[in-house]
């Protein structure tokens, strides 16, 4: 590696631990925005009784694009009102880190789409490993930002892997498409509700 390379990933660095609390701060609210989205979409499907391999993947789908929709408005405010770019060198390293992960999640979801019968039968399996993903995605990005970030993307990914586990277990297969909506209503829904309500709680204590 030249010097100039290296000055260049030493200046990011220093940058990204300079934005950390900036980043803590848009967190909250995009927590808090992702976990109302998931907890409504989670009980409208089970109220209006999606059971199809189609009808959850898309859902859910719809569901993570809305939310990334939305966390990508919050981030843009926040960054205006701090006066910094949006689209920075720091923010595209936060944001390749989390894109391999999502990406699989997204893939994964192909052939539910497909509508084949085999797909509702273990349409279960779709939660615990967008939960295994989104943890490592969270991990990922987790190195440009403070702690907490890193130990809610272990969170997701100890809560997908028992969910698999568990949801494998003899006594336990083949589950109805209402508990994995349930699933992601508690996984993507509560988790993110219960995080973002804590980034704000802290984020309070640590002004006053």
């Amino acid at each position: 590696m030249d010097p100039r390379s290296a000055l260049e990933q030493l200046e990011t660095i220093r940058i990204l631990m300079e934005r950390s609390a900036l980043y803590r701060r848009a967190l909250g609210p995009i927590c808090l925005a992702a976990g109302s989205l998931g907890s409504i979409a989670a009980l409208g499907a089970v109220f209006t009784g999606m059971d199809s391999s189609i009808q959850f993947a898309g859902w859910w789908l719809g569901t993570a694009f809305a939310g990334f929709g939305a966390a990508l408005i919050i981030a843009r405010r926040q960054a205006i009102r701090e006066g910094e770019p949006f689209w920075s060198p720091p923010t595209r390293r936060v944001c390749t880190a989390f894109l391999p992960p999502l990406t699989a999640g997204a893939l994964l979801s192909v052939p539910f789409l497909l509508g084949e019968d085999w797909a509702r039968r273990v349409v279960w399996l779709l939660p615990a490993l967008w939960m295994i993903l989104y943890g490592c995605a969270l991990h990922a990005a987790g190195f440009f930002m403070r702690r907490g970030i890193r130990l809610l993307g272990w969170s997701y990914l100890l809560a997908g892997a028992a969910l698999l586990l568990w949801w494998t277990c003899p006594l336990n297969q083949f589950p109805p498409v209402n508990h994995a909506h349930l699933a992601m209503g508690l996984g993507f829904g509560l988790g993110h509700l219960a995080y973002g309500i804590y980034l704000h709680w802290t984020e309070r204590r640590s002004t006053s």
